[in-house]
């Protein structure tokens, strides 16, 4: 009995066998962001010849640096890998949920969802609580939020368009009500509210990067073991459910990986925009879509555009420590403006 055309597609997409293109382009990905690591150690207020920098990292206790390298420098670099890594994988995995070019964090919800529950805890509750709290008022916001996309897209199962209706309807109200409560705040609330909603590493500290790095260690492993599922889902929720994936059961995992991750990133680097749409895309383009290859290639283009765009905020306009969202802001609106027309051409 001979298979048929489409169990070969579906053995195809789900191929284990990555070609040698894939691991040259990852480990190119992986040397270009250890340079510019390296680089951003460098360079700063205090710019420092890489030789010093060598020094500080292998002998600090025989170093005049240290204090800048160690802890300054290094858990910012290390914060803004770690956020842009998880943003880009989150925006992969949303759009293979939703089959949408244009889905990411920003525009589903969630990232608006974790933005309101910052903006009210500084404005409300910091002054009581202390800011330590503050990543897990984002965390448990970005959660809510896509909690109440499920249940208003929710009719007798959850289909991928209304998910995006529904998500970005709430990331329209939940950007007003963030406004208003910066509106009606005072002054230093809303200064420090503003400068946190734009997407800022500054005064990064190793705690953060400790907080940060077990989502990624849960989160990643498990959307890589999903990735067979997402790349059936792209044939169609029939054809999935044909091939015996269990669509609400595979999306409910997939989308708790997608909050977790860029939750977690909006908690501890504020609201970082358009990181979750700009790298899959990026990413795709070297390496295809299929999700295994896909997301390892996603974490690394994000974690690269994060990482230069917190550098461009650190040297560009000293002694100014700019907040790293301008810059990405600013490369992400006109691509999204591109993506827009390229599906509107494409009559998606």
């Amino acid at each position: 009995m001979t298979s048929s055309p489409l169990l070969k597609q579906q053995h195809n997409l789900t191929s284990d066998v990555l070609p040698t293109r894939f691991w040259a382009i990852i480990g190119l990905l992986a040397l270009l962001l250890v340079v510019n690591m390296g680089v951003s150690l460098s360079l700063g207020s205090f710019p420092t010849p890489f030789a010093k920098v060598l020094h500080a990292l292998v002998s600090p206790q025989k170093s005049d640096i240290t204090f800048i390298i160690w802890e300054l420098r290094l858990p910012r670099i290390l914060l803004a890998v770690l956020v842009g890594a998880a943003l880009a994988i989150a925006g992969a995995i949303l759009q293979g949920i939703v089959r949408n070019p244009l889905a990411s964090p920003d525009v589903i919800g969630i990232t608006s969802g974790a933005s309101l529950a910052a903006v009210v805890f500084l404005s409300l509750l910091s002054a009581h609580l202390g800011s330590q709290w503050l990543p897990l008022a984002a965390l448990s916001g970005a959660f809510f939020a896509a909690l109440l996309v499920f249940f208003l897209a929710w009719k007798g199962g959850v289909s991928p368009s209304r998910m995006v209706l529904v998500g970005i309807g709430l990331s329209a109200a939940m950007g007003a009500a963030t406004t208003l409560l910066i509106v009606i705040s005072d002054d230093a609330a809303a200064m420090v509210a503003y400068v946190w909603l734009t997407g800022s590493l500054y005064a990064a500290q190793w705690q953060d990067v400790a907080g940060m790095l077990p989502w990624l260690l849960v989160a990643v492993p498990l959307c890589l073991g999903y990735a067979r599922q997402l790349d059936t889902m792209a044939l169609g929720d029939l054809v999935a459910q044909g091939l015996g994936i269990n669509l609400l059961r595979s999306r409910l995992i997939l989308m708790a990986c997608s909050v977790a991750l860029a939750g977690a990133a909006v908690a501890f680097a504020g609201g970082l925009s358009f990181v979750g749409l700009m790298a899959p895309h990026i990413a795709a383009k070297l390496v295809g879509r299929h999700f295994v290859r896909l997301v390892p290639a996603s974490g690394l283009i994000g974690a690269l555009i994060v990482l230069n765009a917190d550098l461009l905020g650190r040297v560009v306009f000293l002694p100014r420590d700019l907040p790293a969202g301008i810059f990405v802001s600013g490369i992400g609106a006109p691509f999204f403006v591109y993506l827009l027309y390229r599906t509107r051409q494409r009559g998606y």
